[in-house]
């Protein structure tokens, strides 16, 4: 016994599947299937998705469905294990994830790790598991790096270092200045001043691919970036740090511009410049990956979201990806679409699709 029952008004897939291929997706539990329909079993008057753990039942007693409404129609029950009358798995797992979100913004201090997996419905290990596979980063991480945010907002709304530390939830000035370098860049009371006690040596240097700047505090280069305008890039440091100390580059910075300059002209041989990059746990393993693609060679964003143990994680990685400080230091441009389009790039697709250009021509030369 096998039919398709189209629900009245439902609009088909724009590629339906076979009886075959949606049999083959129920006995493969078929993840890519869900969405695309149910199927219920007319011996036990239960309907599925294609990804419903309990028993596969036989063929001979199964009909396919478009829509829950059709197999309720035809005198079917949800099943309680998949619920195919809810939203999709995926759909209830982001709602779960954005919640436990929320609750950690609004909360004065992170919630524990029990407290979230209850506010949401799930166990202690299904909800941390499930919250690194779509945030990429724990909930810990996340709940930190969130009040290291409300920390900042705090300093660029006036308010002082210390009101700014417990208004962001900080029990004690200790456990904020632990990690405060790593967030801010710098202390926190020199983010407030706008820098003020910070050095940044920069210059601007031309390549064939227009202006950049090139920027660098004592510990390594800070910023690398592409732009039309070379005034607009110091302007744009000014803004970010306008009480740091700027500083033109002397005879050794305009040698390290110059080795940047070297990797726009000739990606392929590449530069193992110190870096001083900030970012979030997540962002800074995206990046480290980055560097580890060879030149003359791209890999996919869920490929660096596989590399990472986050496969899942896919936008994410984009995100970070975007975020990228450092132009061809932090070789974000290697990174693709997975049907290989060069996507975006904070700094112009020109620009990325010239680099890739001429690593592909050293790599084969």
């Amino acid at each position: 016994m096998t039919a398709v029952l189209l629900e009245k008004g439902a609009t088909p897939h724009p590629a339906p599947l076979s009886e075959d291929a949606m049999w083959a997706a129920v006995l493969a539990r078929d993840p890519a299937a869900e969405g695309r329909f149910l199927y219920g079993v007319m011996t036990t008057g239960v309907y599925c998705r294609p990804t419903c753990p309990s028993r596969r039942p036989l063929r001979t007693n199964v009909l396919f469905f478009a829509a829950a409404t059709a197999a309720e129609a035809a005198g079917l029950r949800a099943c309680k294990r998949c619920q195919p009358n809810a939203a999709p798995l995926a759909e209830r797992h982001a709602a779960a994830i954005a919640k436990a979100c929320h609750l950690i913004a609004e909360s004065e201090e992170p919630p524990a790790l029990d407290t979230l997996a209850r506010a949401v419905g799930l166990s202690r290990f299904h909800f941390h598991r499930l919250f690194r596979a779509v945030t990429g980063v724990t909930p810990k991480a996340y709940a930190e790096g969130h009040r290291a945010g409300r920390v900042v907002r705090e300093l660029d709304e006036g308010a002082s270092v210390t009101e700014a530390i417990y208004g962001a939830g900080f029990g004690s000035n200790g456990r904020f200045y632990a990690t405060s370098t790593s967030r801010l860049g710098m202390r926190p009371s020199d983010y407030r001043k706008g820098g003020r006690g910070a050095t940044i040596r920069f210059a601007v240097g031309e390549t064939s691919l227009g202006a950049i700047l090139v920027a660098a505090t004592d510990k390594g280069v800070c910023a690398i970036q592409f732009g039309d305008d070379p005034d607009a890039l110091v302007r744009g440091l000014q803004d970010r740090f306008p009480s740091a100390e700027l500083m033109g580059g002397d005879g050794d910075f305009e040698a390290l511009v110059a080795r940047v300059v070297g990797m726009v002209e000739a990606p392929a041989a590449g530069a193992d410049l110190p870096l001083d990059v900030k970012g979030t746990a997540f962002q800074e393993r995206v990046w480290r990956a980055l560097r580890d693609i060879p030149a003359g060679e791209t890999a996919s964003f869920a490929d660096i979201a596989a590399r990472i143990g986050r496969p899942k994680a896919v936008r994410a990685v984009a995100q970070a990806c975007a975020a990228n400080p450092t132009a061809v230091a932090i070789p974000c441009h290697r990174v693709v679409r997975s049907d290989g389009g060069l996507s975006g790039y904070r700094w112009g697709v020109e620009r990325k699709a010239a680099l890739l250009e001429r690593e592909a021509q050293s790599s084969s030369a």
